[in-house]
């Protein structure tokens, strides 16, 4: 007997549009597309990442721009638009971060015997963030020393020597300070011609970035008989209970500098002046 009604209706897949489903494109300059809601077709122009669009341009040279993803036609097919893929590197950077020619695929030179101290552990991270590529390339090593009281006993251990210089940095490096008694300290010694001591005004190396990077025009004042550090995530109304939030405190701070343009010149020229002192031996 013959089947009037021929196959059946709801075999296989009988969702499907009569244009097909719409399959992930990229958005390629060049591509011509047609948006359904508004039937506007045009080449594309434009593909902006940040704010996941697409720019349409029609044969008037009218322009008009609409979010990448679904709803778009090409070639008579459904498409879903993507961010067309990248086929460049980045374009690799062509100054350190302390502004200085980015010298790419160098090794690091061997350690020097010459050194350079700071202070404490925040002092060396800052260093090393803002002039660790030239630091490499130079040879020259940053350690820190938790505190200057001792400086002099430090060096005369260490034993500086012509090939053997040692720059020091120092906080709150002012006229009457302990500091500026302990680097007039260290320059009659006997190991003094081969030292310098050098400093910035601040009480701490956290005050050397520049406060409108974490959004205060100015760093606080804090009063003497507090700890400084703790004074200032107290100011700001941040954590200050243990050591553990003076750390994320210090963590947040330099994650905001990138270069030297996040910290004030007067420990930008001290450091400078450290890393010519001890490459010069």
């Amino acid at each position: 007997m013959t089947d009037r009604y021929g196959a059946d209706v709801l075999s296989g897949d009988w969702r499907v549009p009569k244009r097909g489903r719409a399959v992930e494109a990229p958005a390629e300059l060049g591509a011509v597309v047609e948006e359904v809601m508004t039937d506007w077709c045009g080449e594309i122009v434009a593909v902006d990442r940040d704010l996941d669009t697409v720019t349409l341009e029609d044969r008037r040279r009218r322009r008009r721009t609409f979010p990448l993803g679904p709803g778009f036609l090409q070639d008579g097919r459904p498409v879903i638009l993507t961010p067309p893929v990248r086929t460049q590197a980045p374009t690799r950077p062509t100054r350190t971060a302390s502004g200085s020619v980015a010298v790419h695929g160098a090794r690091a030179r061997v350690a020097r015997a010459s050194r350079i101290f700071v202070e404490g552990r925040h002092d060396a991270e800052l260093v090393e963030k803002v002039w660790g590529d030239d630091l490499r390339i130079e040879g020259v090593v940053v350690e820190y020393l938790n505190g200057v009281d001792d400086l002099v006993e430090q060096l005369r251990e260490f034993g500086p020597g012509p090939e053997r210089r040692v720059g020091v940095l120092v906080d709150h490096l002012v006229p009457g300070s302990k500091e500026s008694r302990i680097a007039e300290a260290v320059s009659r010694s006997p190991v003094g011609q081969h030292v310098l001591v050098v400093g910035h005004p601040f009480i701490d190396i956290w005050a050397a970035v520049k406060p409108d990077r974490i959004g205060v025009p100015r760093w606080p004042d804090v009063p003497r008989d507090v700890e400084w550090k703790k004074g200032i995530c107290q100011q700001l109304g941040w954590p200050h209970s243990d050591q553990r939030d003076i750390a994320r405190a210090w963590q947040h701070i330099l994650s905001r500098v990138q270069s030297f343009a996040d910290c004030d010149p007067a420990l930008l020229g001290r450091v400078e002046q450290l890393i010519d002192f001890v490459t010069d031996a």
